[in-house]
């Protein structure tokens, strides 16, 4: 009886750990602003197990004609009009561990180019994106802050 009682006591306790419990790859999920805070991002983690995201608030979301923005600067003449809004811009980061991620692409809708991509959680609210072109060492990086929706 005490025996059943001290396991039952132990999985009670144990029980909210499990609930909480988030993998540690799963840390970049969330919604997060871009580096000049003109719009949110939503990461989340994709069937295949990596991770994308996509556009879900922006400062300015229409044109000067008061329409929504779209992806006019895309090469694709067929992708041109396609809104800005619900976008994914950030395919395929695969985890390399607690805080790095790599092997992904993003896409930059200002000037319509897609860019190979990295990124590292700094801390649990900061997240340094980096696009480049062939090595990381030719690129940008632009630094995330963890936002709500």
């Amino acid at each position: 009886m005490k025996s059943t009682i001290l396991i039952t006591l132990a999985i009670l306790m144990l029980l909210p750990l499990a609930l909480f419990a988030q993998k540690e790859s799963d840390r970049i999920t969330g919604v997060w602003f871009n580096g000049e805070k003109t719009s949110k991002i939503e990461i989340f983690e994709t069937k295949d197990g990596s991770f994308a995201g996509k556009i879900i608030w922006l400062k300015e979301p229409n044109d000067a004609s008061g329409k929504p923005k779209v992806d006019n600067k895309n090469p694709e003449v067929k992708l041109q009009k396609r809104p800005l809004m619900d976008m994914v811009i950030l395919s395929g980061l695969t985890s390399e561990g607690k805080t790095k991620y790599a092997n992904g692409k993003i896409y930059d809708p200002k000037s319509g180019k897609t860019y190979s991509a990295k990124a590292e959680l700094t801390n649990n609210n900061t997240l340094a994106l980096r696009g480049f072109i062939g090595v990381s060492l030719v690129g940008r990086t632009d630094t995330w802050t963890r936002t709500t929706k």
